[in-house]
């Protein structure tokens, strides 16, 4: 029997972790949601919007035609670790557009949607991912997502000390429903970075915000909440810089564009390509 491709459950974003014992709670690792498909076919990897990637992911197909089973679906992440021995987007990017595909590239497996003509998702999660330990062996590429001990708050914690990207929180008696759920909820950690101000955004009625570039490419915007004080020795720096160059492919209407030379502190969340829920802590002139 060939086994269809499952859209993933999706955890919705969240600010703070769940309470309570009824939630498991693992590392959000940063790379690309990856379908680990075994069936009378062999193996595919297919990314999280149905491609199939098993030519990028070669090692990792190796490895899961060797998982002792007839059939299954295996939910995971594909993911390169750094030097630092954490999880790199940048790196898996490069590994798998490379010329030697899925160098350094690791399954991080989560969930097990079917398994020896079986479909699983009626399952409450801590009993899918009780059988999807078993099956995966120790010590390879493929690995299983320990879940954290501890609560979700303090497991936050640990994961913010450690420089890790977030955590994801799941109901342990909830079954694979696809697309977005509040069953399971991601909690990300959040990052500071000295970034220019290029423009800012004043609307009536709307929150203020500064337009930010790092390293000379555009980052994204930040609120700006700083008390009237504050706020007001911000907008006397902004208005000396009025009259910018807006940047290619940016011109903006409602934007005023700075020249350079003012520098802001920015708090964002990790691991989004432009800055997302981002607020400007301080700023200075530049150096």
């Amino acid at each position: 029997m060939r086994l269809k491709f499952i859209h993933p459950m999706e955890p919705e974003l969240v600010d703070t972790p769940p309470q309570g014992d009824d939630w498991l709670h693992e590392i959000k690792f940063d790379g690309y949601r990856t379908q680990v498909i075994k069936d009378e076919d062999g193996i595919r990897l297919i990314t999280k919007n149905g491609y199939d990637w098993t030519g990028r992911y070669i090692q990792l197909a190796g490895e899961a035609a060797a998982i002792e089973a007839e059939d299954f679906i295996i939910d995971g992440e594909a993911i390169t670790i750094n030097e630092a021995g954490l999880s790199d987007f940048h790196a898996l990017q490069s590994a798998v557009t490379s010329r030697n595909p899925s160098r350094d590239v690791y399954l991080v497996a989560f969930d097990l949607l079917h398994l020896n003509g079986h479909d699983l998702r009626d399952m409450p999660a801590e009993d899918r991912r009780e059988i999807l330990q078993e099956l995966v062996p120790t010590g390879d590429r493929i690995q299983f997502s320990e879940a954290m001990p501890g609560t979700g708050d303090a497991v936050y914690h640990l994961v913010d000390q450690a420089g890790l990207e977030g955590m994801v929180s799941k109901r342990k008696d909830s079954p694979y429903r696809s697309g977005p759920t509040m069953n399971w909820r991601k909690i990300k950690c959040y990052a500071e970075k000295d970034m220019d101000i290029i423009g800012v955004q004043r609307e009536a009625g709307k929150p203020a915000m500064v337009l930010m570039a790092d390293k000379g490419r555009y980052a994204g915007a930040a609120f700006v909440t700083f008390k009237a004080d504050k706020r007001q020795r911000l907008w006397d720096r902004v208005q000396g810089k009025i009259g910018g160059p807006a940047p290619v492919r940016l011109k903006s209407d409602k934007a005023e564009w700075l020249k350079p030379g003012l520098v802001g502190r920015v708090r964002f969340l990790k691991g989004e390509e432009k800055l997302r829920h981002a607020k400007l802590l301080d700023f200075r002139d530049k150096q």
